[in-house]
C-alpha cells in the first residue's frame, strides 16, 4: 500500500469517474486504474463499485477512504512540519474563490505571492460557495476566499477585511439624484440580482429584508456583476455592488454609485479552511499577501 494508491483512490471517490480522476492526478487512466486494482488485490476487497455511474465506494471502500483521508493528512503534515522547521514555504496550494471576489482581488495579490514564494505551486478555481464547502470537506481544496459567515460546520474562517456595499443606480431610476440611499427606499421591483447559488444574492436579499413581492415588466438575474451593471445602464433598475467591484466602473458612470445609509451594509471577506487543515505555513503566507494588498478597513 502506497500514498499514491490512496491518493488515486480518493481522486476517484471525489470525482466519481476514473477518467476525470486521472486528469486531476495528471496520469493516464490505465495507470490510475492499475494502482487502485493493485491496492484492492493487496487488501483482498473491492473498494469501488464500477457498475455505478458515477463510480461509488463499496461499503468497505467507504471505511478505507475515510482512513485514507486521515493517512494522507498525516503524511502531508509530516512534510509541512519539516518545511516549517527548515524555514521553507513550499508545496501545492489549491485555492477556491467565489465569483464575486475572483475578478476583483486575485490580480492584486497573486503577482506578489508568486514572487515572494517561488516554491509554492498555486492552483486556483472559481467556484460557488456550496461547491467550495464540498471541495474543502473532501480535501479537493486547501483553502478558499469566501464571504464570511457563508460556509458550513467544520470549516473555519479567518476574516481578512470588510467589503462595503454600494447601490449602482440607473439615471432613469427615481433614486438616481440621491447621493445616499436608505435601505427601505429601495423598490424590490427595480432591483436586479445575481442568480441562485451566489451568496451575495442572499446577502442583498437579507439586507433589503425579503424577496420580490410584486411583479415588474422585466425580471433579470445573472451570474456576473458586470452583466448586472450593463442591465442597470439600459433600464430604470438598480443593483447592489461590493466595494471591490466599484474601482472598475468608468469615470463617466461613477455618478451612478450611491452609498447606503446603513452601518451593516457590508460583507466580510474571509479565508476559509478545514478545521483540520495542515498547510499552515503556505496558508499563512497567502493570508499575509492578501492583507498587504487589501488591508483591513
Amino acid at each position: 500500500m502506497t500514498i499514491v494508491q490512496l491518493e488515486y483512490l480518493l481522486a476517484v471517490a471525489n470525482c466519481g469517474s476514473f477518467s476525470i480522476a486521472s486528469e486531476h492526478c495528471f496520469v493516464t487512466q490505465p495507470s490510475l486504474s492499475m494502482q487502485i486494482k493493485n491496492l484492492e488485490e493487496e487488501l483482498g476487497v473491492v473498494l469501488l463499485d464500477r457498475t455505478k455511474k458515477p463510480v461509488i465506494p463499496t461499503e468497505i471502500g467507504e471505511v478505507v477512504i475515510r482512513n485514507a483521508r486521515e493517512a494522507i493528512k498525516a503524511y502531508n503534515y509530516v512534510r509541512e512540519s519539516v518545511n516549517e522547521l527548515k524555514g521553507e514555504v513550499t508545496g501545492v496550494l489549491r485555492l477556491g474563490v467565489i465569483p464575486t471576489i475572483a475578478p476583483y482581488l486575485l490580480h492584486k495579490f497573486i503577482p506578489g505571492f508568486i514572487a515572494g514564494y517561488p516554491k509554492v505551486e498555486l492552483e486556483i478555481r472559481e467556484m460557488e460557495t456550496s461547491d467550495i464547502c464540498t471541495a474543502l470537506e473532501h480535501d479537493m481544496l486547501d483553502a478558499a476566499l469566501v464571504s464570511g459567515g457563508t460556509t458550513r460546520e467544520g470549516i473555519m474562517e479567518y476574516e481578512l477585511f470588510n467589503d462595503r456595499f454600494y447601490a449602482y443606480v440607473s439615471p432613469a431610476n427615481d433614486l438616481y439624484e440621491r447621493s445616499n440611499i436608505r435601505i427601505e427606499e429601495i423598490d424590490p421591483r427595480h432591483l436586479v440580482l445575481l442568480s441562485e447559488g451566489h451568496c451575495l444574492r442572499d446577502q442583498v436579499l437579507e439586507l433589503c429584508q425579503g424577496r420580490r413581492t410584486t411583479h415588474n415588466h422585466y425580471h433579470f438575474e445573472s451570474g456576473s456583476l458586470d452583466t448586472l451593471m450593463h442591465i442597470v445602464d439600459c433600464t430604470d433598475s438598480m443593483t447592489i455592488l461590493p466595494e471591490m467591484a466599484t474601482e472598475f466602473i468608468p469615470a463617466e458612470r461613477r455618478a451612478q454609485l450611491k452609498t447606503l445609509a446603513k452601518g451593516a451594509a457590508s460583507r466580510k471577506i474571509a479565508l476559509a479552511v478545514r478545521r483540520t487543515y495542515v498547510k499552515h505555513s503556505i496558508i499563512t503566507a497567502l493570508r499575509d499577501a492578501i492583507l498587504e494588498t487589501a488591508p483591513l478597513k
